[in-house]
Formats: structure tokens, sequence, C-alpha cells
């Protein structure tokens, strides 16, 4: 198989990486332990996303549906068509009624799917969750990486191209999505601390992971402040939602923008500069990464799911667990920084 991504760059760095393909996740030897094969046993496991039909959810496919080919473990992803908590919950009711072994859940409401996931859990199944540091009801919570440290790298750079001194708003899918409000936490710290001239004008912009909600909400805001000058942006659809208006208000070199994208989303913003920066991490190796995790649970293993695992994945080499944690709770290293010049590399 093609090497899907042979590093990723940790710390937020700039610097240009491999190229990444559209090529299945390359297959880690440590898998090799928990193929149907091996174990004797075929797992059903679910990953349910927060909405199904964007980009990023559709890389994560790629993932889930890797995993699947490369153990022999019956693997598939759901979502609803729209995020919409109440339609998240009633995927995983069907789910349980379904009697699936495990699911592993990128909550659109942490606190809307608690009860469902509790109930799934005292049916036996296991739970493995992504994006919801806060979870109580699931067996392991696997983050990419520290959120605040992935936001205040946003802020770092919007800082750097705003000058240090201006107005600028923040974007999240939801008020109850846990991982991007952390990484706005970690932005507004890192300004405070660093950019004491910069002020951010409004509250988090509700955009439900939709790039015209996004669009809609940032001209309404503009209307308001026409002399805004940044956007810092939580959800992957906000990077289409602020490019769209930026072309269509000639306010390139004027308004800019940093936050979670994707190339194919995003990219012919970046190519023309009408925003300057995306961050991202692999979501088709995060898939991947929870359905490790859930067979692992299944066979019995889950006393090795722990700080200083390693999957063999690119980003979950040597998984760690923040301090306090009650050790469920574990960090990958990194992500990827992506700009005008080096975005030909990340073509997915």
């Amino acid at each position: 198989m093609k090497k899907l991504l042979s590093s990723l760059m940790i710390a937020g760095a700039l610097a240009a990486g491999p190229a990444l393909a559209a090529d299945p996740v390359e297959t880690p030897d440590a898998v090799k332990t928990l193929t149907s094969e091996a174990t004797g046993k075929t797992y059903s496991i679910a990953t349910v996303v927060k909405v199904d039909g964007i980009a990023w959810f559709d890389r994560m496919r790629d993932g889930v549906k890797q995993f699947g080919a490369d153990t022999g473990h019956d693997t598939w992803m759901v979502g609803p068509s729209q995020a919409d908590a109440a339609a998240q919950v009633q995927l995983v009711e069907n789910l349980i009624a379904q009697g699936v072994d495990a699911i592993a859940i990128v909550p659109f409401s942490v606190e809307a799917v608690e009860p469902v996931l509790k109930k799934a859990r005292d049916r036996g199944i296991v739970v493995i969750a992504h994006e919801a540091s806060n979870i109580t009801n699931a067996d392991f919570v696997l983050e990419a990486f520290d959120n605040k440290a992935y936001g205040a790298k946003l802020m770092e750079v919007l800082g750097e191209y705003m000058g240090g001194e201006g107005k600028y708003i923040a974007t999240v899918g939801s008020l109850t999505s846990k991982s991007q409000n952390e990484w706005i936490d970690g932005a507004i710290e890192y300004q405070k601390q660093h950019f004491p001239k910069m002020e951010m004008v409004t509250n988090r912009l509700e955009t439900y992971d939709d790039a015209n909600t996004d669009y809609n909400k940032l001209k309404e805001v503009l209307t308001t402040y026409p002399d805004l000058k940044g956007i810092v942006g939580g959800p992957m659809p906000t990077s289409a939602g602020a490019g769209r208006l930026i072309a269509e208000r000639g306010l390139k070199d004027k308004l800019y923008f940093a936050g979670t994208g994707l190339v194919s989303v995003a990219g012919e913003y970046l190519a023309n500069g009408n925003i300057q920066y995306i961050q991202f991490w692999d979501p088709a190796v995060a898939g991947y990464a929870m359905n490790m995790l859930a067979v692992m649970a299944l066979d019995g293993k889950a006393d090795q799911i722990k700080a200083g695992l390693d999957l063999g994945l690119p980003g979950y080499t040597d998984l760690s667990a923040p301090e306090g944690s009650k050790g469920n709770l574990l960090y990958g290293q990194g992500w990827v920084g992506v700009t005008q010049e080096n975005m030909d590399k990340y073509d997915f």
C-alpha cells in the first residue's frame, strides 16, 4: 500500500511535510494482533459521526473502511444528514437495538449522547469517543492532540497576520462541542497573553458544521463590524465560508483567517490568498485508531490502552494522558499546518 502519511508535523509546525494521498491508511504492524483471523472473533463496530456527507467525515469513512479491510471485522460509519444532536442519539439507539459490539463516536453534543452511551455500555457495548474530552460514558476517549495547544497555534498565526491588533471573531460547530470550544479557549488565552491589543467582539458563533451557515453568520457580523480584521475557525466548514465571504467582499489582506480546514474544501481560497492558514489532523487515521482501540477493549486488552501506547499510526505512536485525568483520556502528538506555500502536499 502507498503510504498515506509518513509523518505528521507535531506541535503545529509549518514546515512542509510529505505528500498526503487519498489512498487508504498504511496498515500498521500493531494491527496484526487485532485481526479476526488472529483472534478468532469478528466484531461489529459502528463509527457514529456528527454529520455525514461533508469532506471531513467522508475522509474518516476511508479509515473506518480500511480498518475493516485490514482486519476482517465488520466496520462501517453512519451520521445524520445534518448536524443534529437528537438525530445522532437516534442512530446510537438503533445500533444498540442491532446489538453491535462497539461504537466509536464523534459527538455533536456530549451532553446529548451521555444517556444513550450509558445505555450502550450497560448492554456491554464498548464505546470509544473522539473530540469529546469531557465525556463520561465512554470506555476510552482518543484525542488527536492537546486541544488548547491546537487553538493557541491558530491564534499565534492569526495574530501575526493581524499585526497583533484589531477585532476578531471565533466560530464553533456547537456551543456543546467540547473539543472545538477547548480550541477556542486556547486561542483566546493565547490572544490575551500575547496580543493584548486584539479584541474578540462577539460571543462564539455557532455554525452547526455547515459552510453556508458560516458564511451567513460571518456576513451578519461583518455588517455590524465592518472593520473586522480576523476570524479564528473551529469547525472545518468555516474555512470555506470565510474564504467565500472574503473573496466576494474584496477583503483580501484586510480580513484574515486561521482555522480548521481541508485543502479539498478551502484550497481555492488558500491558493488565491483570501485565507491564510488551515490546520487539521487526518480524520481517516483518527477513525482507524478509534477502531483499533475498540478491538483491543473487546479482546480484553483494555489494560494496554494507556499512556505510552504505540498504535503504529502517524500521530498516535506515543499516546499521552493529561495530568489529573482518570486514565481513559489519551492524546496523540500532532496536527498539520497548511499555507499557500505547502498546500500542494495535502490533497485530500
